[in-house]
C-alpha cells in the first residue's frame, strides 16, 4: 500500500476515500500514477519531444548551410521550446499523479482524481464487468474498467484517468502504475471473491492494447 503526505489529503477520513469503509470492507490497496509514465502515455511527451528534435535538425540542415555554428543557431531555439513544452506536461503530469489516488477494496474501486476540480468515483465490483490488464515491459501499466448497466461516466472529467479513444462508453482506468500486474491480480481476486465471477483480461501484446501506449 503506497504512503501518501498527510497534508494532501486533511479533509478526508480516509486517503482517496470521501468516507470511511462500511464494516467488513477492507482496504487492499492503495496507488498513484507515476507521473513520468502518464507523462509519455496521456500526454505523449515522448512523441513531442521527438517531433521537436527532428524540427530543430531538419531546419539546422536546411538553413545552416553545413557551418556548424549556423546550424546550432538555428537549431537552438527549437529545441529551447520543445523542452519548454516537454517541461509543462511533465509538470502536469507531476499534479495529476499527486492528486490522484486509486484504492482497491473487498468491495469496490475508488477513484479520487483531479487537480482543480476534484472527483471521486466508486465503482462497486458489481458494477464492474470487465477489466483489462497492459503492462509495459518495466511493469508500469493501465488497468481499465468497463462498466455495466446504466453507468455513464464523462470522459472530459475522468481524463486522463481513462482508456483512451473510447468515448461513447468511457472506461475509467488505473492509469500508469507501478506494478500493474501485482494491482491486476489484487483486483482479480478481490472482485472473483466478491461477486464470484472473473473480471480480469490481460491483453497479449501490450504495445496496441490500449491506444494509451
Amino acid at each position: 500500500m503506497s504512503n501518501h503526505h498527510h497534508d494532501d489529503f486533511a479533509i478526508e477520513p480516509l486517503p482517496g476515500l470521501p468516507a470511511h469503509p462500511p464494516k467488513g470492507e477492507v482496504l487492499l490497496w492503495q496507488g498513484r500514477p507515476q507521473a513520468f509514465a502518464l507523462a509519455r502515455e496521456a500526454l505523449k511527451i515522448n512523441w513531442i519531444a521527438g517531433y521537436f528534435v527532428a524540427l530543430a535538425l531538419w531546419r539546422g540542415w536546411a538553413m545552416g548551410g553545413g557551418i556548424p555554428a549556423a546550424t546550432i543557431a538555428v537549431m537552438l531555439p527549437y529545441l529551447a521550446i520543445g523542452a519548454t513544452v516537454c517541461a509543462i506536461l511533465y509538470a502536469i503530469a507531476v499534479f495529476q499523479a499527486r492528486s490522484t489516488v486509486y484504492t482497491i477494496t473487498t468491495a469496490r474501486v475508488a477513484m479520487r482524481i483531479g487537480v482543480a476540480l476534484t472527483v471521486t468515483l466508486n465503482l462497486p465490483f458489481r458494477q464492474i464487468g470487465a477489466a483489462q490488464l497492459a503492462v509495459k515491459s518495466n511493469g508500469t501499466g493501465t488497468i481499465a474498467l468497463q462498466t455495466l448497466g446504466d453507468t455513464r461516466i464523462s470522459y472530459l472529467v475522468c481524463w486522463p484517468h481513462v482508456r483512451p479513444w473510447h468515448f461513447n462508453r468511457t472506461q475509467p482506468a488505473l492509469r500508469a502504475i507501478a506494478d500493474a500486474a501485482g494491482v491486476a491480480k489484487i483486483l482479480a481476486d478481490a472482485a472473483e471473491t466478491r461477486i464470484s465471477q472473473p473480471v480480469l483480461s490481460q491483453t497479449t501484446a501490450p504495445a496496441h492494447a490500449m491506444a494509451a501506449e
